[in-house]
């Protein structure tokens, strides 16, 4: 039987960070070459060939436009290529569900595509990486994989891109997924799916796009007043994510500035600064009055990053924007 052959791409991240003390609170991330990372994987026995790119060496808070770009011409590439079964990318967790969301996106779901990242470097104490690295090369290997879209494999859970969001800062079992749980369990002995593959056969569901536009995330506050809004429309902004209050509130004055924007032809969606939890329409905000668009199930993050694409795909039309995030 032919062993599974996987792309290993490689961005940096604490997965790859160096502390040069085991128990001390500082690193560098992307500290190790993926080559070397490799070269230690070696010797877990893994049953793969792992076919390694370093696409950069950097924390996930520096990843942007041109790491983005090269990840999804590269992925493109390796699910045209016969010989290659899946593709891992190692990643930092500030923005792992940032560019996972991303590619879920802009990517067909044909093959399977693993984020991994570690909470510890690599040479602390209960260094977690190899363990995650491990339980990414049995998903990826999987002939159950392919058909669920981009997934993230992080302290033996199997989630969904989708639902995916880092819930805490330095917890070992920092990610949680709302509002699906995981799509499966793994350890490097065991996988274990708990549906079957819910996108078989579907292609990208939007183009990946030429270019980024800028979209803002504004957080709501106590006492705000207008003027952030306005500072936003100022410098350019094509989008507005507020991260409100509750279900998506904000002061009126704020809420009010919004209407404005959204008019003018700047499509603004309500998420929530809670950490969990659904933003409906028309509960508390009139949405339908006010042209504003209920982020649902998405948290501020990744609701940046569907209203990135939606406009760059010229979807800007509240209906049209609120039907994406329903879907």
């Amino acid at each position: 039987m032919t062993r599974p052959c996987i792309l290993v791409l490689g961005t940096g991240g604490t997965i790859a960070g160096a502390a040069g003390s085991a128990t001390g609170g500082g690193y560098r991330a992307g500290g190790l070459a993926l080559d070397a990372m490799l070269e230690a994987l070696a010797g877990l026995g893994l049953d793969a060939d792992l076919v390694g790119r370093e696409v950069a060496r950097i924390g996930s808070q520096d990843i942007g436009w041109d790491e983005w770009r090269a990840l999804h011409a590269a992925c493109l590439e390796a699910i045209a290529d016969p010989a290659i079964t899946g593709i891992i990318i190692t990643h930092g967790t500030d923005t792992a569900e940032e560019t996972g969301f991303l590619l879920d996106l802009t990517l067909p779901a044909v093959k399977p595509v693993v984020l991994v990242g570690a909470m510890r470097p690599a040479d602390a104490v209960g260094a977690d990486g190899m363990r995650n690295f491990a339980n990414a090369v049995k998903v990826a290997s999987d002939r159950h994989a392919a058909g669920r879209g981009v997934m993230l494999v992080m302290g033996d859970a199997v989630l969904a891109a989708r639902d995916a969001r880092k819930a805490a800062t330095s917890a070992i079992d920092a990610f949680r997924s709302f509002p699906r749980g995981p799509l499966a369990r793994v350890t490097p002995a065991r996988l274990d799916w708990f549906g079957p593959p819910h996108r078989a056969g579907e292609g990208a569901r939007y183009r990946f796009p030429d270019s980024l536009p800028r979209i803002a995330i504004l957080t709501a506050g106590a006492g705000m007043d207008a003027q952030p809004v306005e500072a936003l429309l100022g410098i350019g902004a094509r989008g507005i994510v507020l991260a409100g209050m509750g279900q998506g509130n904000a002061p009126r004055a704020v809420l009010d500035a919004l209407a404005r924007a959204a008019a003018s032809g700047v499509p603004v969606v309500r998420a929530s600064r809670v950490d969990e939890g659904l933003v409906d329409r028309n509960v508390e905000v009139d949405d339908d009055a006010l042209g504003l668009v209920a982020a649902r199930a998405l948290g501020p993050a990744r609701a940046r990053v569907l209203l990135m694409v939606l406009v760059a795909n010229g979807i800007t039309d509240a209906a049209a924007v609120q039907a994406a995030f329903d879907g």
